[in-house]
């Protein structure tokens, strides 16, 4: 089928190579940077200048997938595309929206006559080669038509309407909320084995975790690499940022009276990493850099070692 893709970084250029390669769909892609455009007609996109041109070149009825930062962007965007689509058309938001937002997307887009999905999106820079985890919130209809979207990013069962405009997001803020505390458990285990008396081999130590023991995980794979490639992780400051979804989950567990420890001391702990390095914090900041391509900060003595360094 057919769909405009608009934002083509390091999440969103994967995805339209992902559905190119992997199913029969034509993809009109916009994104203001022009080597990014460039970039996916490679994998046969065609790459269009503008929103306007982006909306000139579909099909009635339209589908819009957005993969932009959250916030203001996402906002312009959104009302940008709601200038030039029309009834029966959709915007697909798959960034990482706070629920609100799109509950608020949903009733603008509604009164316009537009479909709005929210499609929390998992998989990183992975996603590619495994697939991408998509948790849609939005009616059934304009859900289901756009199945084969969604299948296609997918990994088998990785798609699921979980219910109405909101839930998607919401599903996927509590999935970020999670990952917080598992980073942190991983990131004490280490600093503990780090710390000790014994002279022992992370490397070798996550890879035999990760052969049946209760503890293996794909994160702990990714601790694997990392290792392997730095075993003390001394090119990475241990300086860990958090991009929202930890924190609105936390505000919701505070709201529903839910308790959520575990939430609450690993994002202060991203605070305090700001302040004072850690190994922890190294092994959460080499962990985000695996799976999501999270930019990190390198060490002073050690920049310019290869290290992406956030701005």
């Amino acid at each position: 089928m057919e769909i405009g893709f608009v934002g083509l970084g390091r999440m969103g250029g994967n995805m339209v190579h992902r559905l190119r390669r992997d199913g029969d769909h034509r993809v009109v892609a916009y994104d203001p940077n022009a080597a990014a455009r460039d970039a996916v007609t490679a994998f046969g996109a065609t790459a269009v200048a503008s929103l306007e041109e982006l909306a000139g070149t579909l099909s009635a009825p339209r589908a819009v997938w957005i993969m932009v930062p959250s916030g203001e962007i996402t906002e312009r965007t959104i009302a940008s595309l709601l200038d030039l689509l029309g009834s029966d058309d959709t915007i697909i938001d798959g960034g990482n929206s706070k629920f609100t937002d799109s509950i608020a997307h949903g009733e603008r887009c509604k009164a316009k006559g537009v479909n709005f999905i929210d499609a929390g999106t998992s998989g990183g820079i992975w996603g590619l080669q495994v697939g991408y985890c998509l948790m849609a919130g939005g009616e059934k209809a304009a859900i289901d038509r756009l199945r084969p979207i969604f299948e296609t990013l997918a990994p088998p069962d990785g798609f699921l309407h979980v219910g109405p405009v909101g839930s998607g997001h919401y599903v996927k803020m509590v999935h970020n909320g999670i990952e917080y505390s598992m980073l942190q458990a991983y990131a004490e285990g280490f600093d503990i084995l780090d710390s000790c008396q014994f002279d022992l081999d992370l490397h070798a130590i996550a890879h035999l975790w990760n052969q049946g023991s209760v503890v293996r995980s794909w994160l702990l794979e990714l601790a694997e690499r990392a290792f392997d490639r730095d075993p003390k992780l001394s090119r990475i400051r241990g300086y860990v940022e958090d991009s929202g979804e930890g924190r609105w989950t936390l505000e919701q567990a505070i709201d529903l009276r839910v308790p959520a420890p575990a939430l609450a001391m690993s994002l202060f702990a991203r605070f305090d990493s700001r302040r004072d390095d850690s190994f922890g914090n190294k092994v959460i900041a080499a962990l985000r850099n695996e799976f999501g391509g999270h930019a990190v900060k390198a060490e002073e003595a050690a920049a310019g070692d290869g290290v992406k360094a956030a701005p």
